[in-house]
């Protein structure tokens, strides 16, 4: 069963039910779901299809697709391939003698078949503009964990592929919604404050939610799967980069520059705490990283303030620099005994943070905003003779002229806001003031996970929104 998708399943079924040959690729992080969308959207229908192998020389992976060819319908008369320029055209005889209405071609790991001097990209090239798109039946679908890949070598072609890709399908982490929908669906007894809990470890990313064991509390499940030296998902961060990423060594400096960085850093930051090279391959991993949803990028309002900042909003990897990074030898009462400590308060709060960043959607829902125009950002600047420095990592500016200040508190037990709470957040307002247009009128909003105690400082917050309003679909 899918859970989720509906928007990405409707758009293959419109590339399916297209009169013309169209070129589709499904591209997101590992552990995602890439594969299992389409072949559970497909089922069975496909005409070929066929997944690259890690490492393979083009030796092998010649071998091996012409073996699976053989399996789905080629004339065994026909010669082993040796260069992919065979390979594809033994794929074109297959196609043309297919009965099907609508030849559904899946390429699953398809920078995997890409080895060295294979000269596998020119090859896939003239198979789609020389022979499959001047065709209407064909539905060519490809994917693969190996996600730069894909953006530069098929998105950024400046060469035979430019432009072609006709479905650019990214798929995304699931909301707070979906998630509770895969935990419904697999029976594990949480709530929506565990859910939450495991949200700010996991993120949306299903494959890590399907480990759960029903048997076991979220913190047990936790501490055992990433935590445990032996847990199943222990080295599951050198993986995501690794298949994710060439060269991934350099994504990671990036990733762990700004893991320690609350509010995000400027590219030259990123370059001092890095230890990086000031180029244009820094330029292409930080967009690469911000294309895959591992990173967001901001700009200031202000013309005056140049440097955009960059900013960490993946849970997982933020929990790993904070906790897995630096566990060894621990005991299945560790995530407990940590739950106890100064540090942890720090990065539930960070984290959670990181939660709503991913869920603004649902939090216009709750403000009742939803139908109106805005743009969502974050806002920083630096102190100077007249303020000290403010950074609010969460604007809504409305096209009603409102601005919401949003103010994100982790509070399992309901967040009570205290008298230098509220001052601090009278003064980012202040502050950002000075930097808005006369018209615009600023106001609060308070994102708690588990509602506001009612004080004399909560009262002069109008807009709340809790935890559970982050579910909403």
């Amino acid at each position: 069963m899918i859970i989720g998708r509906k928007e990405e399943i409707a758009r293959l079924n419109r590339a399916y039910n297209s009169e013309y040959s169209e070129f589709v690729a499904v591209y997101g992080r590992r552990r995602i779901g890439k594969t299992f969308l389409i072949r559970e959207t497909f089922k069975e229908g496909f005409t070929f299809q066929y997944s690259g192998i890690f490492k393979a020389s083009n030796k092998e992976q010649l071998e091996m697709f012409y073996k699976s060819l053989l399996e789905q319908g080629l004339d065994s008369s026909e010669e082993a391939p040796k260069s992919w320029f065979d390979a594809f055209f033994l794929l074109e005889h297959l196609i043309k003698n297919s009965t099907e209405t609508r030849k559904v071609i899946f390429l699953d790991e398809l920078p995997w078949m890409d080895a060295r001097n294979s000269r596998f990209i020119p090859a896939f090239e003239h198979f789609w503009n020389g022979w499959a798109s001047a065709r209407k039946d064909i539905l060519l679908i490809i994917c693969g964990s190996a996600t730069s890949w894909i953006i530069n070598k098929i998105f950024r072609n400046r060469g035979g592929l430019y432009n072609r890709v006709t479905y650019k399908i990214l798929l995304k982490q699931f909301t707070l919604h979906e998630c509770e929908e895969l935990v419904s669906s697999l029976k594990l007894p949480f709530n929506r404050n565990t859910i939450i809990e495991g949200y700010m470890v996991m993120g949306g990313v299903p494959y890590y939610w399907t480990k759960l064991e029903p048997t076991k509390s979220m913190n047990r499940n936790i501490n055992d799967l990433f935590l445990s030296t032996g847990g199943e998902l222990h080295n599951e961060f050198s993986y995501i980069y690794a298949s994710m990423f060439q060269s991934p060594d350099k994504y990671m400096k990036v990733i762990e520059a700004l893991s320690g960085k609350k509010s995000g850093l400027t590219r030259d930051e990123i370059i001092t705490n890095g230890k990086l090279e000031n180029n244009g391959q820094l330029s292409r991993i930080l967009e690469d990283l911000i294309e895959c949803g591992f990173v967001r990028k901001y700009c200031h309002t202000d013309k005056r303030i140049r440097d955009a900042i960059y900013q960490l909003v993946d849970c997982y990897s933020l929990f790993y620099y904070q906790f897995v990074r630096n566990a060894h030898g621990v005991d299945e009462e560790y995530w407990v005994r940590i739950m106890r400590t100064p540090t942890y308060n720090t990065w539930c709060g960070l984290s959670f943070e990181r939660v709503c960043l991913l869920h603004t959607r649902q939090i216009k829902v709750a403000l009742g905003i939803s139908g109106i125009m805005a743009n969502i950002f974050s806002w920083h600047i630096k102190g100077n003779d007249y303020h000290s420095g403010v950074q609010i990592d969460l604007l809504i500016d409305r096209a009603d002229n409102v601005i919401s200040v949003c103010e994100m508190k982790y509070a399992p037990d309901g967040y009570e806001m205290t008298s230098k709470a509220y001052d601090n957040l009278k003064t980012k307002m202040s502050v950002l003031g000075r930097y808005m247009p006369a018209k615009k009128f600023i106001s609060p909003a308070l994102i708690t996970s588990n509602g506001v105690k009612r004080n004399m400082y909560s009262d002069e917050i109008y807009d709340k929104v809790t935890g559970d309003q982050l579910f909403q679909p």
